[in-house]
């Protein structure tokens, strides 16, 4: 079991920035690949990032690659959401979630999502 808790969200004006953190807890927790997802009001649950066990291996949102950033901590087993130049559209549930395989789209264990509201 690998359990999840987010931080960092809240309000920010078109432009600005915020980081997104997540510790994650569970006896094999430093074996799992840690992304975060998304989900707009009426909108479906979408990939933002994702970073491998090892920290060295990233995959990004192709449309998110110029603003968003992720980075992975071992030490203190946290993964790290830099989401710059927001826009309104970012506005969103963000959740951090973590599986043995970053490529898949439904991972197995999930935060219970932090809000992020952007506004013009």
């Amino acid at each position: 079991q690998v359990q999840l808790a987010e931080s960092g969200g809240g309000s920010v004006q078109a432009g600005g920035s915020l980081r997104l953190s997540c510790v994650a807890s569970g006896r094999t927790v430093g074996q799992y690949a840690l992304g975060w997802f998304r989900q707009a009001p009426g909108k479906d649950r979408e990939f933002v990032a994702a970073v491998d066990w090892t920290g060295r291996n990233i995959y990004i949102q192709e449309f998110l690659k110029n603003r968003v950033f992720i980075t992975r901590n071992n030490a203190n087993h946290s993964v790290y959401l830099d989401l710059n130049s927001l826009k309104p559209e970012d506005t969103a549930v963000y959740y951090c979630a973590a599986d043995q395989d970053m490529t898949k789209r439904k991972y197995d264990y999930w935060g219970q999502g932090i809000q992020v509201t952007v506004s013009s």
